[in-house]
């Protein structure tokens, strides 16, 4: 069973696990072996705060009560009255489950409640399973395209994708 909910306080190691998780397949492959070994260890600690930020918001979606997918939203930084979704993340142990599509169908409600109409998002290039997900999920790409450096001087492109939030 998959259960969708606002995440709280006590969320935060199992939100690390999954971003970690994710990250360690999805990313690390991009970087030199220590650095990216960096940047799973760093992502574990991360979602503490996040999940106190009063302007975003954090869902969690469990299956069988495992927590295996994080959505963060928050107003959109460059679009007045439209959210960008800053983190979607699945652990790897849910790819498949339906649990993706399911934290999806919840953030967008959620959005919709909260009165925004659209969203975006930005993702990497070179990430088919996400860029196919985000396609399955509604989004289709903007055409614009940015670079995001991870921390290691090697800026990696990444394209937007944005939808209604209907």
């Amino acid at each position: 069973m998959i259960e969708v909910r606002l995440a709280v306080p006590a969320d935060g190691d199992a939100l690390g696990r999954i971003h970690s998780a994710s990250w360690a397949v999805a990313y690390a492959p991009f970087f030199d072996p220590e650095f990216a070994a960096r940047g799973v260890e760093d992502r574990l600690g991360r979602w503490h705060e996040r999940i106190t930020d009063e302007d975003g918001t954090l869902l969690v979606a469990s299956v069988d009560g495992r927590p295996l997918a994080l959505s963060y939203c928050v107003p959109s930084p460059t679009r007045p009255g439209s959210a960008e979704i800053f983190s979607f993340y699945s652990h790897p142990d849910g790819w498949g489950t339906g649990v993706a599509a399911e934290l999806m169908t919840h953030t967008l409600r959620h959005l919709r409640e909260r009165g925004f109409t659209h969203v975006h998002l930005w993702t990497l290039r070179d990430t088919p399973q996400s860029r196919r997900f985000y396609s399955k999920s509604g989004f289709a790409e903007t055409g614009a395209v940015t670079t995001h450096d991870f921390g290691d001087g090697n800026p990696l492109e990444q394209v937007e994708y944005q939808r209604a939030c209907s």
